[in-house]
């Protein structure tokens, strides 16, 4: 923009005579000047946009690669569990039950790994990869977990609820069962 006014200035100081041809052209070098402005504010803007995004981008990663990992131990550890109840009930002389948590034991354990050994990109790749071969699995399972996300919700603030009301040492007031009693209300008198 100060090269813009600068050339501006030196047009109109310039043409002390106001011939129309030299006014043309300083107008001329006034837009050059205003669209060379704009254009690198542009490309400003672009680059710090793209920095923006790397960066948040990058966090993204980093917290699920943190997060997976965390998952991953839990779900080991949890194989371990069951890996425990699987040895006591055939100690018991329960194979059957045994060989069944046994199986949930591996699976668990091998998904414990995943997670834990996988980077995010990996773990994205996965996620969009089976989305694609099974977009009906994927939407149903999204849809699932919206509607036990609602109901979580539903529930958790019906007891928020409770908990604020009995903070505040009031409590609801039901309508009785034939409605609003008006019999005492004021009545407001209007043109007829």
């Amino acid at each position: 923009m100060a090269n813009a006014q600068q050339t501006a200035q030196s047009g109109v100081a310039g043409s002390s005579s106001g011939a129309s041809s030299s006014g043309q052209s300083t107008t001329e070098q006034t837009k050059e000047a205003v669209k060379e402005t704009v254009q690198q504010v542009q490309e400003q803007v672009g680059q710090k946009a793209q920095e923006v995004r790397s960066q948040a981008g990058t966090r993204v990663r980093d917290e699920l690669d943190t997060r997976s990992t965390e998952v991953g131990e839990q779900v080991t550890a949890t194989a371990d569990a069951i890996r425990r109840v699987s040895q006591q009930l055939r100690q018991e002389g329960r194979e059957a039950p045994a060989k069944y948590a046994e199986q949930v034991a591996e699976r668990a354990e091998r998904l414990g790994g995943y997670l834990s050994q996988t980077n995010a990109d990996r773990l994205l790749r996965d996620v969009e990869a089976f989305a694609r071969r099974q977009p009906w699995l994927t939407a149903l399972s999204g849809a699932a977990v919206g509607f036990l996300s609602s109901r979580f919700l539903k529930a958790s603030s019906a007891g928020r609820y409770q908990e604020s009301v009995g903070q505040n040492g009031s409590s609801p007031r039901a309508l009785p069962a034939g409605g609003l009693d008006t019999s005492d209300a004021p009545t407001i008198v209007g043109k007829s």
